[in-house]
């Protein structure tokens, strides 16, 4: 099994980017997939997460309004837009995938990425 994050990179304040994470190895309709961030120095926080239908999804608070968790199951890739970045959002993020549901929690999820940084400057 395999999650690739990718398209992180450095930002201006108040810029956006769109990452990616491509799925194989499982049947990624199975799975619902969680987008989770760590800084340095920091405990690894739950941001996101797309349902397996892509009907539902969680926000954390401190990106609501900011980033949307989509999927397009025909190409086994979820993505995490985030648009009005700030430097609170310089992270390593990473992609995870569950097959219980989406939490904010880092337990439920079986599989994990390497994850793609991103640095934003102000």
């Amino acid at each position: 099994v395999q999650l690739q994050a990718s398209g992180g990179g450095l930002v201006q304040f108040g810029g956006s980017l769109r990452l990616s994470c491509a799925v194989s190895g499982l049947n990624f309709d199975d799975y619902h997939i969680g987008w989770f961030r760590q800084a340095p120095g920091k405990r690894r926080e739950g941001v996101s997460c797309v349902s397996r239908d892509g009907g539902s999804a969680f926000h954390a608070d401190s990106v609501m309004g900011r980033f949307t968790a989509t999927r397009d199951n025909a190409k086994n890739t979820a993505y995490l837009q985030m648009t009005s970045l700030g430097p609170e959002d310089t992270a390593v993020y990473i992609c995870a995938a569950s097959p219980h549901g989406c939490y904010s929690d880092y337990a439920p999820y079986d599989y994990w990425g390497q994850g793609t940084e991103v640095t934003v400057s102000s």
